[in-house]
């Protein structure tokens, strides 16, 4: 951080009204990037994140199951009786990324889910 104070010290120094909104420029792209790291999601690969995402499907109207199948993008949602269906043969970072690409494509209500699913379903749709 110190590379940033000398940055704007010398802008504070300059008697420049060019270099002024410039100042101005810099604060609002580090508050931009601590917001968007504060909604960004991080993504692990790992069994406990897949659970989580599976907590997500199971308040929510649809139904996900695990079955043997050749779906071509790896899993298959059937509207009418809103269950989801992910090819279990899929290791675990593709059953993790199909989910996510569901949760962001599907209309799914959040008025049931619990406050924790609630902020994690907004985490996943928002980025």
């Amino acid at each position: 951080m110190k590379g940033a104070g000398k940055f704007l010290s010398s802008l504070a120094k300059s008697g420049d009204s060019v270099e002024l909104p410039l100042f101005f420029v810099f604060i609002n792209y580090l508050a931009q990037k601590l917001y968007i790291k504060s909604i960004m999601l991080d993504i692990r690969y790992t069994s406990h994140f897949l659970h989580k995402l599976e907590d997500v499907f199971a308040e929510s109207n649809y139904v996900l199951r695990y079955e043997k199948g050749n779906f071509k993008s790896g899993y298959c949602v059937l509207k009418n009786t809103k269950v989801i269906m992910v090819n279990s043969y899929y290791p675990l970072e593709g059953k993790i990324n199909c989910l996510i690409e569901i949760l962001r494509t599907l209309p799914i209500e959040t008025a049931g889910f619990s406050e924790k699913n609630t902020k994690f379903f907004a985490q996943i749709t928002a980025s």
